[in-house]
């Protein structure tokens, strides 16, 4: 497997990688709903062109969300596929699609290879397809990956480790494309408040939408520590908890990575948004239990890893923020990342239509 990653080795925590990322416009290309190909309509007032993405977690909109921005500023449709509107609030701003109502498409996009994007890229089988991690996998192949992996036309990561990790999952061993992470193009100023603590959920109870990591008890009493000891506890949901656990401590408004602006550390069971966090500044203690799988790039970017509450509030008081190397590892280039994210998926597009 290779990187095809250029970013610059020498680089600050807020701004890892900058400077300007430009391509051609896209033509809309021939998408296909199980028949004929539709006409490319490259024309003026022709339909925007539209990416279809299919995630592990079914109804995880939250994957897809971070996009929308780039995606409006570029002229692109996202829409995520979903097997129904049962777990869709109405005021999602991420547009999604069911199997009866899929629309015509340039491109598909799964973001893993559990059992729903590997079913909707056996449905849209000539659909130009790419992979894009958005969330973490295991380092371990996905049962149904074979299924697919020969059609992909183009594959991202987050960042270096998140490459690795990707490969082995997918089976590929083929380059894949280190693009950064969408959530870190616009991060917030770190401000720390005295004697805050940021607690970043994970989910408590599995569902149709995904699963659940253990150590959600060691979390809730490694807070109840904290907030003993006088911190105050900020509270990042996971889109998935169960918020009932939790309100008795502020729960944060805004996104988690937003309100890490406002924390001296963090604590959680690591996750996707660790990294993210890590970007900001903010100081990571993650909470590991015997039971818990992860990659090893999310247990690197945490200062300290605890296995029971009472080490809590000294590995709080202890931590200290991860180092530049440790933080590209895992974060990948920052700045930019949407707009890198859309630069592959535009060429697959074109690339397909040219063949």
């Amino acid at each position: 497997m290779a990187f095809n990653d250029t970013s610059p080795s020498r680089l600050s925590r807020r701004s890892l990688l900058t400077g300007a990322l430009s391509g051609a416009g896209l033509a809309v290309l021939g998408g296909t709903l199980g028949g004929a190909p539709a006409v490319a309509a490259s024309r003026p007032g022709g339909r925007r062109p539209r990416v279809l993405i299919a995630t592990n977690e079914p109804w995880g909109t939250y994957h897809a969300a971070p996009l929308l921005p780039e995606a409006r500023r570029q002229g692109w449709e996202v829409v995520q596929l979903v097997p129904d509107r049962s777990q869709i609030k109405p005021d999602d701003p991420v547009t999604v699609a069911t199997p009866d109502e899929i629309p015509r498409a340039d491109l598909l996009v799964v973001t893993g290879a559990g059992d729903w994007p590997a079913d909707c890229a056996a449905r849209l089988r000539r659909l130009p397809l790419v992979a894009s991690s958005l969330a973490y996998q295991l380092p371990q192949e996905a049962p149904r990956a074979k299924e697919f992996r020969k059609r992909l036309r183009a594959i991202t990561a987050s960042s270096p480790a998140e490459a690795k990790v990707f490969d082995d999952y997918l089976g590929t061993r083929r380059a894949i494309s280190v693009v950064g992470t969408p959530q870190t193009d616009d991060l917030p100023r770190h401000r720390p408040e005295a004697d805050t603590v940021l607690v970043l959920t994970s989910v408590t109870k599995s569902d149709q939408t995904g699963g659940s990591a253990p150590g959600t008890e060691l979390l809730l009493t490694a807070a109840e520590r904290l907030a003993a000891a006088g911190k105050h506890i900020l509270v990042g949901l996971h889109p998935r908890e169960n918020r009932a656990l939790w309100e008795k401590y502020e729960i944060s408004t805004v996104p988690s990575v937003q309100a890490s602006a406002r924390a001296e550390a963090a604590i959680g069971i690591p996750g996707t948004v660790f990294p993210v966090v890590a970007a900001v500044g903010v100081p990571l203690v993650g909470c590991t239990d015997p039971a818990l799988q992860i990659p090893g790039y999310l247990r690197d970017v945490c200062a300290h890893t605890i296995t029971t509450a009472d080490e809590a509030v000294n590995a709080v008081d202890t931590a200290e923020p991860v180092s530049r190397k440790v933080l590209y590892e895992a974060v990948g280039p920052v700045g930019g990342s949407a707009r890198r994210l859309f630069k592959v998926w535009r060429k697959a597009a074109i690339r397909a239509h040219a063949a």
